[in-house]
């Protein structure tokens, strides 16, 4: 009852880490054996190696937390060689995280990734263009459709694209990305945010700001998901402020295919395995058959 069938992700289960609070799964797999989950989102990769942004740069909200890591990452070959090898011991798919500063370092990125086991990118559009001013490539509908379309071109696996919160019309960006090849789209990014130091006077992150995720940007993530169910034919994974199975299964209800669980795994890493579990309870609960039963089931003329 919770299998879901996506394009190149056949998930025994819906339920996935989110890119970014997962690593690469060596440190959670020392708490429950991850070929439980459905599937995993890896760390992003970039071309090279990057170091991240100078600390503080997380920071605890009354109802989630600010982060500023700046894609700290070995770079998209020591992923490949010393990351990737240790999920092929797990039964489940997993889908790698693609960043870039231009739009050519994420097509090299993608190129790169045709000599691994990965089953599908997650395209991360909300990295900042520097050939544009530092404007990211997630809030112009052209410049997200036209990334795209090139790592499209150089992937091996089907692509879908991560989609920013901090835009005006969500919906004109996922469109956009459908019309020029995405196969799915993952959804939502953090929401921009700030802390200030009261003490110092003066934004606590190092960045100034960050991204704001957990039970916060759940609403949002909902509202918006339940808008773009309604205007594309292509899959959609949610992720936002996801906690227990309940909130699993609104995401469902918006239109979300499958739920990657992002920051309540630095709370509980436990959380993807107990919302595993207590998942098929929460579908007959509410009287749903199976996890595709309750897709898109909160909409009114479902």
């Amino acid at each position: 009852m919770l299998g879901v069938s996506l394009p190149g992700l056949a998930l025994k289960n819906p339920i996935m880490p989110a890119s970014g609070c997962f690593s690469f799964g060596k440190e959670y797999s020392q708490f429950y054996d991850l070929s439980k989950l459905g599937s995993v989102m890896v760390k992003a990769a970039t071309l090279n190696k990057r170091l991240g942004n100078d600390t503080p740069r997380v920071a605890e909200t009354k109802s989630g937390m600010l982060n500023a890591i700046g894609l700290q990452n070995p770079g998209v070959e020591a992923i490949i060689t010393d990351e990737l090898p240790f999920l092929e011991q797990f039964d489940l798919p997993v889908i790698a995280n693609v960043a870039g500063s231009t739009i050519e370092e994420y097509e090299a990125v993608a190129s790169h990734l045709r000599n691994s086991n990965i089953a599908a990118i997650e395209l991360n559009i909300s990295c900042p263009n520097v050939k544009e001013g530092g404007v990211q490539f997630g809030t112009d509908p052209n410049v997200a459709a036209e990334v795209t379309r090139r790592v499209k071109a150089a992937a091996s696996v089907p692509v879908y694209v991560k989609l920013s919160p901090n835009v005006t019309d969500i919906v004109e960006i996922a469109q956009a990305v459908e019309a020029a090849g995405a196969d799915g789209l993952t959804m939502i990014n953090t929401l921009t945010g700030m802390k200030i130091d009261l003490n110092k006077r003066r934004p606590l992150l190092s960045n100034g700001v960050g991204g704001l995720s957990g039970p916060a940007i759940k609403p949002v993530a909902i509202r918006m998901i339940y808008q773009v169910y309604q205007a594309v034919n292509i899959p959609i994974i949610g992720m936002g402020g996801v906690r227990d199975a309940e909130d699993v299964l609104e995401f469902l209800l918006a239109g979300a295919s499958a739920v990657a669980v992002g920051t309540a795994n630095f709370e509980n890493p436990h959380v993807c395995s107990d919302i595993i579990d207590a998942l098929p309870f929460v579908l007959k609960e509410y009287g749903f058959d199976s996890v595709t039963d309750a897709i898109g089931k909160g909409h009114i003329n479902a």
